[in-house]
């Protein structure tokens, strides 16, 4: 069993009167499979490509002037066509918007491609370890949330202004670690839905 246990950097908050809109990638098809992508860049199905549009059309009715937002992405082509298509339903430029490399989905090694299913079938003992220690547990060639938090962090700290961010679960999870909104094993197993937007401010999060 391989567990981090290296201390977490310090936290960061959000500037005060700063709203942070944080958005996950549509489905795919490996999403609708249950199978674990991570570092894999398997792209968006019709149902994802809807729920993009579908966050757009809630980001419109939050902010009227979401043309005076910043747009921040993750690298991967499923988030990346998330934020053009919802830039599209806003009226905007599709690919008037900034990328991070360190916005990618946490990855999860030689598990990826396999269902939780075939996880615990091929590596039982993993398996059970990873379930008792979700944060901390580092997969086979993959990484922990607790190594995701610390990669993310510097790009959250660094945003200013209001801004939207399309990544994916995995980031976000880690990041309402890193704002102090979840604990951090309650964090590691919360729903991240598709077609959504968690709303963060001082003060806490919210969904719309």
């Amino acid at each position: 069993m391989t567990v981090t246990t290296a201390g977490p950097s310090p936290g960061i908050r959000p500037a005060p009167g700063q709203t942070l809109y944080l958005i996950r990638h549509g489905e795919t098809d490996w999403n609708a499979e249950g199978r674990l992508q991570g570092g894999r860049d398997i792209p968006l199905n019709d149902c994802g490509r809807a729920q993009a549009r579908e966050a757009g059309q809630k980001l419109a009715a939050l902010v009227p002037a979401a043309a005076g937002l910043d747009y921040l992405c993750s690298p991967m082509g499923r988030a990346r066509e998330t934020m053009e298509l919802l830039r599209e339903t806003l009226g905007l430029p599709r690919e008037a918007y900034a990328v991070d490399q360190r916005l990618s989905e946490i990855t999860f090694g030689s598990w990826e491609g396999q269902t939780w299913r075939e996880v615990r079938k091929l590596n039982p003992a993993r398996a059970s370890a990873r379930e008792r220690h979700k944060w901390a547990y580092v997969p086979p060639g993959g990484e922990s949330y607790g190594m995701l938090r610390e990669r993310i962090l510097p790009v959250f700290a660094g945003l200013t202004r209001d801004t939207v961010v399309v990544s994916h679960g995995g980031v976000m999870r880690a990041a309402l670690n890193g704002y102090g909104f979840e604990e951090a094993s309650r964090a590691a197993s919360l729903d991240i839905w598709q077609g959504r937007i968690i709303v963060l401010t001082l003060d806490g999060y919210r969904w719309n």
